[in-house]
């Protein structure tokens, strides 16, 4: 991976405000946090897994997020908020404030972490849920003190493990794959939960729960994430919650699409020159699928939306809690997700246990593409690309006193802003060597004066790079690239779900953005798709529930090893 050696040629190129990109970020070390008031809060990131913009009700769902709009009521919603429209990169630029390709893609070499600047600056670092790295480490060998949960990518949430006497055996993605589990420093292959009533979602807020409970009231203040895997496949919920919403959408994904574009309107979460993007052309007309068909896919969404109900109810488990020990007041709580949700299993999903229908311990299955594209309402694309349906994510925050409740910015952020914001209202610093390393600045700008109700002035371009995918934005200009495909251009303020592409009227400006990007690209190491395929060529195609075969989806990068369902390990 480059190393920079070329930043100051990069400066050149993107010059004047661009170059927040690159020069270093170093926060003050301070005594207060970013208030002032001498005390420095407790933070909780909540994030979920594979969730859609418009999937929460305060974006426009119909899912029952009673717990998480309360967060939005009491705080602050922002619209344009980017993730890396993947699991690993996401979670590698949200830790370390980087882009990915400077940590090795998730690898987590030549950086710090954020609970390792939280632990230097006096925080107690805790952790619960999805980790999720490509080397295989654990939370605990990366800053935090504490830590339950899953090491890879996905897994069985009522039983990732072996198969418990007098059950069925658990649906797995591979027959005989293992998953890797972490309960502090010690390693678990597989993890087989004694509880039959285990349940992921419920299992890792059980443990944010205890955490609360030992380090809540201390005198030192802690930072807790809590890594939710849902809704990512497998498609299993509780069937209480999956009856919630089983018959609400036999209609088809059309008219929620409509529905929930009319309340994101009324919200103010989207503006009215954004025309909703058009149906998937994947997407069949749902008057020409059987009844069979259209059960089996009403079952699908509620099976997804019964998953962020759960969520939802484990966010107001946490919040309780915090309410509980009277520490509600100072502390900072954000709620976002790690990427747009997915396509993957074609029009229909797919069934990885033959026979046997979604949602239980037996099974394994995906709820498809057209309702993927539903819950990326009003975007286009999903989970893997570039375009804004994969890296567009909600982020709320609330920090009592500080954030005004129930406000909306426009402000446009980007996971890299996560790390220098909580180490700005820890005031905490960021060093500029690690382990006897020299390591990268943070890449990203704080968002407390965004927090405070100001802006961020001019930020500088954002870049993105995945496998086949690619990206810039710089203001309201964005070009994205599919493989080797041309640029597209778009205008982000008249036209956000990217209908008009204007790259042909306005040549020039992909040119001179291309350039930026290129440079960008050799600063941190990114692959250009342009030129070539790279370790993703040859994948395999699949079958949907359907029995149609659909082509590798951009970005479906090593899948086994990214699940964490290899057949020896999930190394």
């Amino acid at each position: 991976m480059a190393r920079f050696a070329n930043r100051r040629e990069f400066i050149k190129i993107v010059a004047g405000a661009t170059a927040t990109v690159s020069l270093p970020f170093a926060l003050r070390a301070a005594k207060a946090g970013a208030t002032g008031d001498g005390k420095r809060p407790n933070i909780v990131l909540m994030m979920a897994d594979d969730m859609g913009y418009s999937d929460l009700g305060c974006y426009g769902g119909e899912i029952q997020t009673p717990n998480v709009n309360s967060l939005a009521q009491r705080g602050l919603r922002f619209t344009h908020f980017y993730n890396n429209a993947k699991c690993v990169p996401t979670r590698a630029s949200l830790l370390t404030g980087l882009y990915s390709q400077q940590s090795g893609e998730g690898r987590y070499r030549n950086c710090v972490t954020i609970a390792e600047a939280l632990k230097a600056a006096g925080y107690r670092t805790l952790m619960v849920g999805k980790w999720h790295t490509s080397a295989g480490s654990i939370p605990t060998e990366r800053g935090f003190d504490r830590s339950y949960g899953l090491v890879a990518g996905c897994c069985n949430y009522f039983n990732p493990g072996e198969q418990r006497p007098g059950e069925p055996a658990p649906g797995r993605k591979v027959v005989d794959g293992v998953i890797k589990w972490a309960i502090d420093d010690k390693v678990f292959r597989p993890y087989t939960p004694e509880d039959r009533k285990f349940y992921t979602t419920d299992a890792f807020t059980d443990n944010a729960l205890k955490y609360l409970d030992q380090y809540g009231r201390a005198t030192e203040p802690f930072f807790l994430y809590v890594a939710f895997n849902a809704p990512h496949y497998p498609l299993h919920a509780w069937p209480e919650d999956v009856a919630k919403y089983r018959g609400k959408y036999m209609d088809g994904p059309d008219p929620v699409r409509k529905a929930r574009l009319e309340r994101q309107l009324a919200m103010g979460i989207i503006e009215k020159q954004w025309a909703l993007s058009p149906r998937d052309d994947r997407s069949p007309d749902w008057s020409t699928l059987d009844a069979a068909r259209k059960d089996d896919e009403d079952l699908r969404m509620s099976i997804y939306a019964a998953q962020i109900d759960r969520v939802d109810q484990n966010v107001g488990r946490i919040l309780a809690k915090i309410k509980e020990l009277g520490i509600e007041e100072n502390t900072l709580i954000m709620f976002l997700s790690d990427n747009g949700a997915t396509s993957e299993g074609g029009p229909f999903g797919f069934n990885m246990v033959e026979g046997v229908k979604p949602g239980g311990l037996d099974s394994y299955a995906s709820y498809g593409l057209i309702w993927g594209n539903a819950s990326n309402t009003p975007f286009r694309k999903y989970k893997s690309y570039n375009h804004e349906g994969g890296i567009s994510t909600p982020l709320i925050a609330r920090w009592p006193g500080v954030i005004k409740p129930n406000t909306m910015t426009r402000e446009v952020g980007h996971l890299i802003d996560v790390m220098p914001t909580l180490l700005d209202v820890a005031g905490g610093k960021y060093p500029t060597t690690f382990k006897n390393e020299t390591i990268p600045p943070m890449q990203g700008k704080s968002l407390v004066p965004v927090l405070k109700g100001g802006t961020l002035g001019d930020r500088g371009p954002l870049f993105w790079q995945h496998s086949s995918e690619k990206a810039m934005r710089e203001g309201k200009w964005k070009i994205v690239a599919m493989g080797q495909a041309p640029w597209e251009l778009y205008d982000m303020e008249a036209d956000r779900t990217e209908l008009r592409d204007l790259a042909k009227q306005d040549s020039e400006r992909v040119t001179r953005m291309a350039a930026m990007w290129d440079e960008w690209a050799k600063c941190v190491g990114a692959h250009d798709p342009a030129k070539g395929s790279d370790k993703h060529r040859g994948r395999k195609q699949s079958k949907d529930a359907g029995g149609k075969t659909n082509p590798p989806a951009p970005s479906r990068t090593g899948d086994k090893k990214n699940d964490g369902s290899n057949k020896k390990s999930d190394k």
